[in-house]
């Protein structure tokens, strides 16, 4: 979504001594897939209460991680962290679309509390429409940024200390988000309450920036190409177990961050990169993958509120939210890359 390969801040020696062109088309196909995955998920008909609804839904869960992934692979190959340029691409376009989304809220529900502090908590926490993920990402590139710092302190070791940094991030990521939703049911927080702290789960969404940081830095990813049949079957062995769970109810089935969801949405994102699809298409919408996230659920809200789709059934009415959201946000992208100046394209997170 938001490109990782703008500078800033103190440089390091890269994880990965990689050459890598200002825009990767692997990489930007990997995130055009994402955000695909992100309409898919937003175009399912709620609630889930269909097993084939659910099958794909979770087959469409790991889009956050494969931003992330992406995210700590290209850091990894760049060795630096443009912590300021990242957070400001990422505010100014977010606080532009917070405040078209809380003004379709406020129209469509009158009722809506307008205090400032709840307003102000809103936009901190990125409590409207879909938005969380830009809560994650600031917070895990603020985490990349800290790891940085904290391994480079001892320049002579600082690729070594890196890992070493990396791999507990990871650990303690996956510790977290295993223990963190019984905490919140033991200390008696309501179902939805609980879902909105897991989603903005911060040490487990940065274990993927971690993974991809280290298969950026690892000896064995040049094996990884030749690979890709095992690769496979390992990634549609995690999503039968990650589906299962969900379906079954087994153990932590939830959404995000379980053990079986990291499982496949890791296995998923190495598989990607293993793949090293270059589609143009997908690597256009990939560049501007953080405008269309910011934009459009609100052709989503607008055609569940007023489109009429349901008539048509669960799997029509999906299929059409989903090409018309697909159509509509690639215009939308296209106008504003043609037509806007480079500043406005920019404000907008495209």
């Amino acid at each position: 979504m938001v490109d990782a390969t703008q500078t800033m801040s103190g440089t390091a020696r890269p994880l990965a001594q990689t050459r890598t062109a200002s825009r990767d088309v692997a990489i930007d196909s990997m995130r055009g897939l994402a955000i695909l995955m992100v309409i898919g998920i937003h175009s399912l008909q709620q609630p889930l209460d269909a097993s084939w609804k659910t099958m794909l839904d979770a087959a469409l869960r790991p889009c956050v991680p494969i931003f992330l992934f992406a995210s700590g692979y290209l850091t990894a190959l760049s060795g630096r962290v443009p912590l300021g340029k990242r957070v400001m691409a990422a505010l100014i376009p977010y606080a532009i679309a917070f405040a078209a989304a809380y003004l379709y809220m406020a129209l469509q529900n009158p009722a809506m509390d307008h205090r400032p502090t709840t307003t102000a908590a809103r936009f901190v926490l990125a409590y409207v429409f879909v938005y969380y993920y830009v809560f994650v990402y600031l917070g895990c590139t603020l985490m990349l940024w800290l790891t940085l710092w904290f391994a480079h302190r001892e320049p002579t070791q600082a690729n070594e200390r890196l890992r070493v940094v990396l791999m507990l991030a990871l650990v303690f990521g996956l510790i977290i988000g295993s223990y963190l939703d019984p905490l919140l049911i033991q200390r008696g927080l309501s179902d939805g309450l609980i879902e909105e702290v897991r989603m903005r789960d911060i040490p487990f969404w940065f274990s993927f920036v971690a993974l991809g940081m280290l298969v950026a830095g690892s000896t064995a990813r040049p094996a990884l190409p030749r690979m890709r049949l095992m690769l496979t079957a390992a990634a549609l062995l995690a999503y039968v177990i990650y589906a299962a769970a969900r379906l079954l109810k087994i153990g932590d089935a939830a959404d995000y961050d379980s053990m079986a969801f990291f499982g496949y949405a890791a296995a998923l994102c190495v598989l990607l990169l293993a793949l090293g699809i270059r589609a143009p298409v997908l690597a256009m919408l990939g560049s501007g993958s953080y405008f269309i996230y910011l934009w459009h659920i609100f052709i989503v809200m607008a055609l569940r509120d007023h489109g009429g789709l349901r008539q048509f059934g669960p799997v029509a009415g999906t299929f059409l939210m989903y090409a018309i959201t697909v159509a509509l946000s690639l215009v939308a992208l296209l106008a504003v890359q043609r037509w806007a100046p480079p500043r406005a394209a920019r404000w907008l997170g495209a």
